[in-house]
């Protein structure tokens, strides 16, 4: 039973992993989005990342549950986080020359 919980937890945190890949799809249709939308994009999208993270460590930190989806959400959660914390610093950097 608990490893069907976690099962679920670890589909879980890959859908949410992979949820900011979807706010590319108006980019792909050359959609123009005002400015109150993309903001709400971006809180969502901060949002899920942090969210797969958390979930996808939980699920990787116990020792039964661990598994390819969960290794492999990890990694996306990890790589969006890095890619959001370079952002942040490289606007710092821009915004002080």
């Amino acid at each position: 039973m608990e490893n069907k919980k976690f099962q679920k937890l670890s589909t879980a945190a890959l859908i949410v992993s992979i949820l900011p890949l979807a706010t590319f799809v108006p980019t792909l249709f050359h959609m123009m989005l005002g400015d109150s939308v993309r903001s709400i994009l971006a809180g969502v999208n901060i949002f899920s990342v942090f969210l797969g993270l958390v979930l996808s460590v939980i699920c990787v930190k116990n020792r039964d549950s661990r598994s390819m989806i969960n290794i492999l959400s990890t990694v996306i959660s990890s790589f969006w986080v890095v890619l959001m914390c370079g952002i942040v610093i490289l606007s710092l950097f821009i915004k002080e020359l």
